[in-house]
């Protein structure tokens, strides 16, 4: 995985603090770097780390650190650590559809059986589904290998404990240090090697499980829905779920071949789901990404609904219900400043965090909140999941239109979104962020937006790009001053 190294220069990167509000973020800062800050001291994060980044473990497959190598040390150290006890010790493992995954999972089924841990395969199967799979089976961890919507030639591992949480960074980082050291005195003798068994019934649990998010007696008969599985990891288990509540479904991104995940399907590429609802006059349509923890919705008149107003809708429902808990939702500083202007006038307040799941959810579970997420579709239902899960959420919205009799372009559109564009630069140059030309820009575009606007400039913590996003009334202004700011980064890295 790529490491951006800490600015050299006087732009500072500051830790965005949890809980506050756009509004308090633009009056104390104005203009946000954020540098993907993980929870730890102010001066150690998670990328000086050399193999676990902010999302587990990820790179392009047969690459450091994304290698069977790694993967086999990954299974020794964390299967030794979450060995306590003479009693046989057991982690499960799903995995997406991309090709790489059958070497990765060979090498932690080594990895977990060399150290005397059993292993449960579910084959392919959603993120969520692992995490739920993991205390469902009363496993002491579950392994995802997935690198979500990036393209089929990465991968990545994520790991969850018993409770079937995301690992802490200090787990991380003690598994990393155990993968360091010399690793032959973890072998377990003859006797206590490992087995490896495959849970047949995986995906029928992981169905039942979804259904029950549900009332009881409430049924989707007469609803025509699209989904698509980005050829990814749900394309077993989505349309069995929607079919059995009673939907007419029609599928696309179900024909998985190893190497079409995420490839011009799934939610990061939406063209496909649009023209399908428009060709078959669906009442929604829903596009999951490659491991299913995402979502968005395209609304019967082919036009996307995001992560910000699915909140919205699941907010009011649940408010209206009297199931929203502390008075606050969850989101990152990337959501639309529209969202906290609705939420606020239901009476419910919006806390923000440094972009990633991993800190929407770490901030409701300090805080006792059952609802987050973030504009890309991840929305975290603490009720039902300790992740995102896009099927779950798709289920809540379609639950809502079936029991308001209202066409999905009404139930969904909540709020007007404020004005906001954003522009991903691919870099190879880790120090892209320290060039003059670029400082330059990012200073002339915080001044031409004053305290109207907000500019958000990350490396992402999944992939090798800059995200560039600016927000604000003025459409053109902040057209502008993104393209000033993505020009200048991609002339310094050419």
């Amino acid at each position: 995985m790529l490491k951006i190294g800490k600015p050299r220069v006087s732009l500072e990167v500051q830790r965005v603090p949890v809980g506050r509000t756009a509004r308090e973020l633009i009056e104390l800062f104005g203009f946000r770097l954020l540098a993907n800050p993980a929870s730890r001291g102010p001066k150690e994060t998670a990328m000086t780390r050399a193999i676990f980044g902010t999302d587990g473990i990820r790179g392009s497959a047969n690459s450091y650190p994304m290698t069977s190598e790694v993967a086999l040390k990954v299974g020794m150290a964390a299967g030794k650590i979450f060995t306590n006890g003479s009693h046989r010790h057991r982690v499960v493992i799903g995995k997406d559809t991309r090709l790489s995954g059958y070497m990765f999972e060979s090498a932690l089924v080594s990895g977990f059986n060399a150290v005397g841990m059993d292993v449960f395969l579910l084959g392919p199967m959603p993120t969520p589904a692992v995490a739920m799979l993991t205390r469902s089976l009363r496993a002491d961890l579950g392994v995802m290998i997935s690198a979500s919507h990036n393209p089929y030639g990465d991968n990545g591992i994520k790991l969850f404990g018993p409770d079937s949480y995301k690992l802490s960074d200090e787990k991380e980082d003690e598994i990393e240090r155990l993968m360091g050291e010399d690793m032959s005195g973890m072998l377990a003798a003859p006797e206590m090697i490992g087995r490896a068994t495959r849970v047949d019934s995986a995906c029928e649990r992981y169905v039942e499980f979804v259904k029950r998010t549900l009332p009881r007696d409430l049924r989707f008969d007469g609803m025509r829905v699209v989904i698509d599985c980005a050829n990814g990891a749900a394309y077993r288990v989505a349309s069995a779920a929607l079919w059995e509540l009673g939907a007419e479904v029609f599928e696309i991104g179900t024909d998985p071949n190893g190497l079409n995940i995420n490839k011009e399907c799934g939610s990061t590429a939406p063209e496909a789901l649009i023209r399908k609802v428009k060709e078959v006059r669906s009442d929604i349509g829903i596009a999951l990404d490659g491991d299913a923890d995402r979502v968005i919705i395209v609304d019967e008149k082919g036009r996307i609904i995001d992560g910000d107003q699915l909140m919205a809708v699941i907010a009011e429902s649940w408010l209206k219900q009297d199931r929203i808990r502390g008075g606050s939702i969850v989101s990152t500083v990337m959501s639309n400043l529209g969202l906290e202007r609705y939420l606020e006038a239901l009476g419910l307040s919006l806390a923000r965090t440094p972009v990633g799941d991993r800190y929407v959810i770490e901030h409701m579970r300090q805080n006792g909140l059952n609802v987050g997420g973030e504009q890309s579709g991840h929305v975290i239902l603490s009720d039902f999941a300790t992740t995102g899960d896009g099927l779950v959420t798709a289920l809540q919205i379609l639950a809502v239109v079936a029991e308001s009799g209202k066409p999905v372009s009404e139930v969904c559109r909540r709020f007007e979104p404020v004005p906001q564009v954003q522009q991903n630069v691919r870099y190879k140059n880790k120090l892209l962020l320290e060039n003059v030309g670029v400082l330059s820009a990012i200073n002339l575009g915080k001044s031409k937006l004053g305290k109207s606007g907000r500019l958000v400039i990350r490396p992402s913590g999944t992939e090798p790009v800059i995200r560039v996003m600016a927000e604000g009334e003025d459409q053109c202004l902040i057209q502008a001053v993104v393209s000033d700011i993505v020009h200048a980064l991609s002339e310094a890295e050419a």
